[in-house]
């Protein structure tokens, strides 16, 4: 189920500039996509040249040359178990969407890419909120870039966004319009006008 993002939709707040593809590195790129009840991760994970022998090891466990769909599958879930995704403080459990592998040979080259999208459902809060993201895969090895997409909701609005310096740690601010002062606020006022009137009902019946 792989989405293709209008080329409106690929500009990037406040962004570093791209990480040379060094061959003694492993590549890992997320892009972050924020909407009124979900986030979006879509991460592309390139090994380099110099790493290939160490990554392919954990990835085709068999050593048969083959990545199978079984190993593909085992493989994204370590990528997974590696992902610390938090709003407000709060984990959020990521489903994967999809996955794409490339031939072993384009990745031996340095030229294959590793494809995953997560998502996540987003529950209800406030008008200003704090998404994170940690990633800790492969860190022995490993550079990392995260950016955060410009919403195409209107009322999602990115408000700052902020890195260590491997960027293996990642928050961005956020504020969404229409949301109420307070949490649970229209409901906590229905029952207390509710009581206010059971209140009067019951004075003027004296």
């Amino acid at each position: 189920m792989k989405r293709i993002l209008p080329l409106a939709a690929i500009l990037l707040l406040a962004g570093t500039p791209a990480l040379a593809h060094r061959l003694d590195e492993y590549l890992q790129g997320a892009i972050i996509s924020v909407a009124k009840t979900r986030v979006d991760l879509e991460m592309t994970l390139t090994p380099g040249v110099a790493v290939f022998p160490v990554l392919i090891a954990d990835i085709d466990t068999d050593g048969n040359g083959v990545i199978s769909a079984g190993e593909q599958h085992s493989y994204v879930a370590r990528v997974l178990r590696d992902l610390s995704l938090k709003l407000d403080g709060q984990p959020l459990a990521l489903r994967l969407l999809s996955m794409e592998f490339p031939a072993i040979d384009e990745m031996k080259e340095g030229r294959g890419e590793i494809r995953i999208e997560f998502e996540a459902d987003l529950p209800p809060g406030g008008s200003k909120r704090k998404l994170t993201l940690e990633n800790h895969h492969q860190s022995r090895i490993s550079a990392y870039q995260v950016n955060c997409l410009v919403s195409r909701d209107p009322d999602i609005r990115i408000l700052s966004q902020n890195r260590n310096y491997t960027q293996s740690f990642y928050e961005v601010d956020f504020a969404q319009a229409g949301v109420p002062w307070m949490p649970g606020a229209g409901k906590a006022l229905g029952t207390l006008m509710l009581l206010l009137f059971t209140w009067l009902a019951l004075l003027m019946r004296r």
